[in-house]
């Protein structure tokens, strides 16, 4: 290993003047990321051997808030490409193993010498401040992965409760598929929210992309309609189908009372905005 190296100078001038042996010797210590550098670079846009230049950089310098910073925009490019964690971790290991064996080399070739007691507590503040990376790179990772993950089940929810406007104060429900515990508690929720926010006055749940049930969802959807109600809007169910009439007839429920019905979404719409006059 040819290193430059001239009496007098500090570790960062000594890292710098020979990146290119470093890079070599980076490359050697990891050999699954060594082959997917390329892969990483085009998919993320990410300088693997760039950035941890900056890493070393940042060590030895101890510069720790510019060091948190970058562990955080790293975190979230790794996180925002869905790029491995598990060749992060092989990647920053070998970082640690390849500064360790420059700044051995630099000892080496120094006529200075260092005590042990001082060497230790270089070792110290360079593996605390290289965790300390790594640390801060898991958590912008994670907090990352965590917004996405919420805001994509904001995303599900809305198109499970998509209140559609007709006019200013009708709006419309289309409800389809399953109906569980979860999905009729994000309704309540919802629907509550968008009469207070829209200043709903008319709701026509359409119902026919329903084919069936469970009571106890049947009842809680019956709470709301009340909870619609005790917000004075009124609410319109159209498109029960036949088995799902049949199934709360044996149950003993019905929305008479609770709701005005209409056979279809159709006859709803025709009827409160064509001839509100009527309602």
């Amino acid at each position: 290993m040819g290193l430059i190296f001239e009496e007098g100078q500090e570790i960062k001038e000594f890292l710098l003047q020979n990146r290119q042996v470093f890079e070599g010797k980076l490359l050697s210590e990891a050999q699954n990321v060594r082959g997917k550098i390329e892969e990483i670079q085009l998919t993320g846009n990410i300088d693997l051997l760039h950035n941890a230049h900056k890493v070393i950089m940042y060590v030895v310098g101890h510069q720790d808030k510019e060091l948190v910073a970058f562990a955080k925009q790293e975190g979230i490019a790794w996180a925002k490409y869905n790029l491995t964690l598990a060749l992060k971790l092989e990647w920053i290991h070998a970082i640690r193993r390849t500064l360790w064996d420059f700044l051995y080399r630099y000892e080496k070739l120094s006529s200075k010498s260092i005590s042990s007691e001082d060497f230790y507590d270089m070792e110290k503040k360079i593996n605390e401040q290289i965790d300390h990376f790594l640390n801060n790179f898991f958590i912008s990772y994670s907090k990352y992965k965590d917004e996405l993950i919420e805001e994509q089940k904001r995303l599900v929810e809305n198109l499970s409760v998509p209140i559609i406007p007709i006019s200013g104060t009708i709006c419309v429900l289309p409800l389809i598929g399953q109906m569980d515990a979860y999905r009729v508690a994000m309704i309540e929720e919802k629907v509550l929210m968008e009469i207070g926010k829209l200043q709903i006055q008319t709701l026509i749940m359409d119902l026919s992309g329903i084919s069936q049930m469970e009571a106890l969802i049947v009842n809680h959807l019956l709470r709301i309609i009340d909870g619609i109600s005790m917000m004075g809007g009124k609410t319109v169910i159209t498109g029960l189908r036949p088995e799902m009439v049949r199934q709360m007839i044996h149950e003993g429920i019905s929305f008479t009372g609770m709701a005005d019905m209409k056979g279809s979404l159709q006859q709803a719409l025709k009827h409160y905005l064509i001839a509100p006059s009527d309602t």
